[in-house]
């Protein structure tokens, strides 16, 4: 059975709202169970547990030496699925704090320009947070480090249960496996903050990991999962239904095939909304009143990809480029609301392939939809190599944003943007069931 603490965060308790933190103990934010001496992971330390997995060093120069020493550990994998004992859920259930309240010193870090936390760092978070539940479900104490080479492969959905992150109480994070398939594992993970005496839930994620061989160049098995109880089978089940769903909607996607008929039907309502009644031509387009043309709610930005923020495996860390995307995507949300915007949900965001050390990493934000007060924004991230001029598609992010006011209409101008405008309806659209 899970932890009574876990099924206290999947339930749907109500949050009220105060501009400070309190609850019983000695100082404001500070949960009684993050005191000194406490067992349970300290979110600092999750790094620095993955690299004791695969036999990773912080230091550079060592790092890639122990990566090349990785290779030999190829004859430690399984040759089938069934070669793997089964695992139960709470074989990988963890506990990690971020004592924002109990040590401020950690504050720094967290914390934004409007004393709110940032939610990049809790992307990062979340993000390595994955790969050690991934990690611990896969272990194997015989083993003295894994052969395994546990990447992010999708974000399927943050749903956000609250928009106020509290910069001074403490956060928890818990998570578990909650389905696998041969060579994938997926991840369930819940964010709740010490908050007026009690934990309060925050967000709740699900992530798709894969395992590789220790070059990162194959897929490799990882152990069955055996559900125990109503409760476990349930969640195995909707990691199935999950699976399902991505292949139906990677199939219908709007590279792939054509729009449905509701949807050309509102292509077509928005391009006669912007023809020039007194020319009556095809080529004379009017923005209406309230609203902007997509070429107009652009943000792009470069990052240069250091060494520093690589992962266990010498690329670039995962969570660093969701922190990354998310900042641009914030920021162009607030440039065009005209306001400071919340997040409501991360959705669907697909690693398509690693990014290397040293790379030009370009970052393009793009508002696609529009709705009252909401406003879906892709990132779309690539790959530059200036020896070549190629560039390669890396990553595409989907953020969900309210405004605190109604935001102009997004207006698509070209086919192309009419299909992006549709792909941001669908994101929108899922988000709200």
């Amino acid at each position: 059975m899970l932890s009574p603490r876990f099924l206290l965060l999947r339930s749907a308790a109500s949050v009220t709202t105060r501009s400070f933190c309190s609850g019983g103990v000695s100082k404001p934010g500070r949960a009684p169970d993050m005191a000194e001496g406490n067992p349970l992971l300290h979110v600092s330390n999750v790094r620095n547990r993955l690299r004791e997995i695969v036999g990773a060093s912080t230091n550079w120069s060592d790092h890639q030496q122990a990566m090349s020493e990785r290779v030999s550990l190829s004859s430690m994998l399984a040759k089938s699925q069934s070669d793997l004992p089964a695992k139960r859920m709470k074989d990988s259930y963890l506990e990690v704090h971020l004592p924002l309240g109990s040590e401020p010193q950690l504050r720094e870090k967290y914390l934004t320009f409007h004393n709110t936390v940032r939610f990049g760092r809790i992307l990062e978070d979340l993000d390595s947070l994955a790969v050690l539940i991934s990690y611990s479900h896969t272990y194997n104490g015989a083993l003295k480090r894994s052969p395994l080479s546990i990447v992010t492969a999708l974000v399927d959905k943050i749903d956000m249960r609250q928009h106020i992150i509290y910069p001074d109480c403490d956060i928890k994070f818990t998570g578990h496996v909650t389905w696998v398939g041969k060579t994938s594992i997926e991840a369930k993970m819940h964010m709740s903050q010490f908050h007026n005496g009690a934990y309060s839930p925050v967000l709740d994620a699900t992530f798709v990991m894969v395992a590789r061989d220790p070059e990162n160049k194959r897929a490799a098995y990882v152990n069955p999962l055996q559900p125990e109880g109503p409760e476990e089978e349930q969640l195995f089940l909707e990691g199935e239904a999950n699976k399902i769903r991505r292949v139906d909607l990677s199939t219908a996607s709007l590279l792939k095939v054509a729009p449905t008929d509701e949807e050309r039907k509102i292509v077509h309502s928005l391009f006669l909304n912007t023809l020039d009644t007194k020319t009556v031509s095809f080529r004379s387009r009017l923005l209406p009143p309230s609203s902007v043309w997509m070429e107009d709610a652009k943000l792009k930005g470069l990052e240069i990809c250091h060494p520093q923020e690589r992962n266990i495996f010498n690329r670039i860390f995962g969570g660093f480029l969701m922190r990354k995307a998310y900042e641009l995507g914030w920021a162009n949300a607030c440039s065009y609301g005209g306001g400071r915007p919340s997040l409501v949900a991360v959705d669907d965001i697909l690693f398509q392939r690693p990014v290397e050390i040293g790379s030009l990493l370009l970052l393009s934000s793009q508002v696609c939809y529009t709705q009252g007060k909401n406003i879906q924004v892709r990132v779309h991230s690539e790959v530059f190599d200036p020896l070549t001029r190629h560039h390669n598609t890396t990553n595409v992010f989907h953020f969900t944003f309210v405004s605190d006011r109604d935001v102009p209409n997004i207006i698509p101008m070209t086919y192309g943007e009419s299909m992006l405008y549709l792909d941001g309806k669908r994101h929108f659209s899922q988000t709200v069931e």
